[in-house]
């Protein structure tokens, strides 16, 4: 068991049943009551996003997850299989653990995957991955006084938005944390 206290951004726990990952820890103090411990956490089975308030004496049962580095090989059926670079051993894991990240996968990215008792419950890909510019409009200057973006197609079919003067066929670094354009890739 460990206090909830101690549970910061990363640090997995199980509560209700479901294993959890602490992404937000706010310790919450009003007036002379006790204080509150305050969270947001990502149920690692569905994927779903909530936040959840404790007392600040609680305790939630911590669990033993393994982060592994893995590296992505190719899309099977409704699985994505990967290997891991060490033992070279192949691993599928089901698009329901992948949920959306899998729109960022391509042959070759490394990922780290969290474990919990050899099932995988995580994928957490790279902040930004650099991708290519398949298909934009043409830029068109005009008065502008702020920053202006078109709309833009991904070699991977993601669509953002983009600078007036990213073209097609320039390489481009995309936040995969919410799909958005981080800048143009030299």
């Amino acid at each position: 068991m460990i206090n909830v206290q101690d549970l910061r951004n990363g640090v997995t726990f199980l509560s209700d049943g479901a294993p959890w990952v602490c992404l937000k820890y706010e310790h919450v103090k009003m007036g002379r009551g006790s204080a509150t411990i305050r969270i947001k956490a990502k149920n690692l089975l569905t994927g779903a996003t909530t936040e959840k308030s404790f007392i600040n004496s609680a305790k939630v049962e911590e669990i033993n997850t393994l982060r592994r580095p893995l590296k992505f090989l190719y899309r099977s059926g409704d699985a994505g299989v990967f290997m891991d670079p060490k033992s070279f051993e192949q691993i599928e894991i089901s698009v329901q653990v992948l949920a959306s990240s899998v729109q960022y996968l391509k042959e070759g990215v490394q990922v780290n995957v969290m474990f919990w008792d050899e099932r995988p419950l995580w994928v957490e890909l790279p902040p930004k991955m650099e991708f290519m510019v398949a298909e934009t409009d043409p830029g068109v200057k005009g008065n502008s006084v702020s920053n202006l973006y078109k709309d833009a197609v991904l070699d991977n079919g993601i669509k953002t938005r983009v600078p007036l003067f990213i073209n097609g066929g320039d390489k481009v670094l995309i936040d995969t944390r919410d799909g958005s354009y981080a800048e143009r890739v030299k």
